[in-house]
């Protein structure tokens, strides 16, 4: 039996944030049924096409284990149909513009009136305030919710992270919310509404950076690079680079090959636990009883002295080999991955992080599994939908409709 198995979702998101959430529910054995225009469908299904007439690898990496119900919900039947589908469900996930719910004629009120179990979900870019009827796209939100501000190197311009931290960062806090809902309504028989903004789940997973910008007001912040090189700070929280943003300084450091390979580099912490275990690692014992380096305080002021010594050591071995030395010293220290190397890792595929799935238009493809491991619902990823493949399934087994109303409904295009 699969954790969330008996629960069904009515899906309207599309591109990425609500998908992802929806996505994260079906590998946890809900039944997603994603509503799509016929027709059309979610707008990622022709974006970045590698392979005519099949789905992009955009929307088939974040719509596994779904249905696909085509609905023209403007059509007075299809909507009949939505209303239907709203007291069939437990939970309704968007993330249409501000208002468009409202629009189509189903608001919080009505979907109550319908379905006092239901639990709304949405995603939005902003929460209530000023903008919040903007509309919100990945890289505004790592803006927006402060990521970038905080990324990049401090003499050049603010950056975004490759990590979607945004779409699938609030995808994956709205499936938490929804899955809290789900157990309190358990206790009160009611459902609830739950709003997870871009910029809120960004500034979430920002929280050290906020934590820094409150420790800048009591001083400089020691364990920035930037105070090792007696460089002012400003009044927000500046530019890092590598630094850790722990209370163990690190920095990314060559490695051997690194003139051919772009990601020949390690990420290297020293810890004041173990600062012997480097010093003996790099061949200077000596800087143990060093009086400017023994101390973690002093060696904050000389940060770049130590990781150039370092990175004298880590260039003559590769990412590898600096991993099998110092791992077995409790030094840490982890390679800089790329998504090649990623991709063919067996230890992910066996592990089911990375599968491949065969598609009946593309192919065998690779895809991100389920992140989270549970022990009594295991997860098996399935091919994402073909647009409208299951609209007459699940109108004849969740609605119950008869085959000469599908008919019907096909010929005057409702679904």
């Amino acid at each position: 039996m699969k954790a969330l198995e008996g629960i069904k979702i009515l899906d309207f998101t599309h591109v990425q944030s609500g998908p992802t959430c929806t996505q994260m529910l079906a590998w946890f054995g809900a039944d997603v049924i994603k509503v799509e225009r016929p027709g059309v469908g979610d707008a990622t299904r022709k974006q970045l096409v590698d392979i005519e007439e099949a789905d992009s690898l955009y929307f088939t990496m974040l719509n596994h284990n779904k249905r696909s119900l085509t609905l023209n919900t403007k059509n007075e039947t299809g909507k009949e149909v939505l209303e239907r589908l709203v007291k069939a469900c437990d939970v309704l996930v968007e993330n249409f513009a501000p208002g468009a719910l409202d629009r189509m004629g189903f608001s919080w009120q009505k979907v109550q009136e319908l379905n006092p179990r239901m639990i709304m979900a949405s995603v939005k870019g902003f929460g209530p305030g000023p903008y919040e009827d903007c509309k919100v796209y990945e890289n505004v939100a790592q803006c927006a919710g402060g990521a970038a501000s905080t990324t990049g190197f401090r003499d050049g311009p603010p950056l975004v992270t490759g990590a979607q931290i945004g779409d699938s960062g609030t995808g994956l806090h709205l499936c938490l919310g929804i899955v809290t809902a789900l157990f309190q309504r358990e206790k009160t028989g009611r459902g609830q509404r739950i709003l997870a903004p871009m910029q809120d789940g960004v500034l979430n997973l920002c929280r050290v950076k906020l934590r820094d910008q409150q420790r800048l007001e009591r001083g400089p912040l020691q364990e920035y690079s930037q105070f090792g090189e007696g460089i002012p700070f400003g009044e927000a929280t500046p530019r890092a680079g590598n630094d850790s943003g722990g209370g163990q300084p690190g920095g990314v450091l060559k490695c051997k090959g690194w003139e051919e390979d772009p990601n020949a580099y390690t990420y290297f912490i020293t810890q004041a636990a173990v600062w012997p275990q480097i010093c003996d690692v790099i061949g200077k014992p000596e800087w143990k009883e060093h009086e400017d380096l023994a101390e973690p305080k002093e060696r904050l002021k000389r940060l770049d002295t130590v990781f150039d010594a370092i990175e004298a050591w880590t260039m003559t071995k590769t990412k590898f080999e600096v991993m099998e030395i110092c791992n077995p010293l409790n030094i840490p220290v982890g390679p800089i991955l790329s998504m090649k190397e990623l991709a063919e890792e067996p230890s992910l595929r066996a592990s089911g992080t990375v599968v491949e799935v065969d598609h009946p238009k593309r192919g065998k493809y690779l895809t991100v599994g389920c992140p989270i491991k549970m022990s009594d619902s295991p997860v098996e990823v399935v091919r994402s939908p073909l647009l409208g493949e299951h609209t007459n399934e699940i109108l004849k087994q969740v609605l119950g409709y008869e085959d000469g109303q599908i008919t019907d409904m096909h010929e005057s295009g409702v679904i």
